[in-house]
């Protein structure tokens, strides 16, 4: 049975230099671009982590992501800390662009985490 590699995670999406750039903001990838220079992946420059790839597709987006990235920006981090460091990676992500969603806080099962969207309405959690 061969095994996995690598993964690469695919967005659809109608600028993809615009989204691109903003997701190598996020994670502190850097841009792959193409012969006119446009971004059109990120990669990790550890090499620890997925190559994002992004694709013009002609449709905007209609309905909820049934996949979606987590941003692990508080792990270990529990209560009003881990709050506190979802909150200041969301006032940096909202100055790239994205948008907040739901802040989902915490309960019986369950840290706090903070639902965001990218530039292009693409939901992903603060984790």
């Amino acid at each position: 049975m061969p095994s996995v590699k690598h993964i690469q995670v695919t967005f659809d999406c109608d600028d993809i230099d615009r989204v691109a750039r903003f997701w190598c903001e996020v994670l502190g990838y850097v841009p792959q671009a193409d012969e006119d220079g446009r971004a059109y992946a990120c990669v990790d420059p550890t090499g620890a982590g997925p190559r994002l790839y992004f694709q013009k597709v002609p449709e905007g987006k209609v309905v909820k992501n049934r996949v979606h990235l987590d941003v692990r920006v508080a792990t270990g981090l529990v209560g009003a800390e881990r709050l506190a460091v979802l909150e200041a990676e969301r006032d940096r992500l909202i100055a790239l662009g994205a948008t907040e969603f739901q802040v989902l806080p915490a309960d019986e099962e369950n840290e706090s985490c903070i639902v965001m969207q990218d530039i292009e309405g693409n939901e992903f959690c603060l984790d």
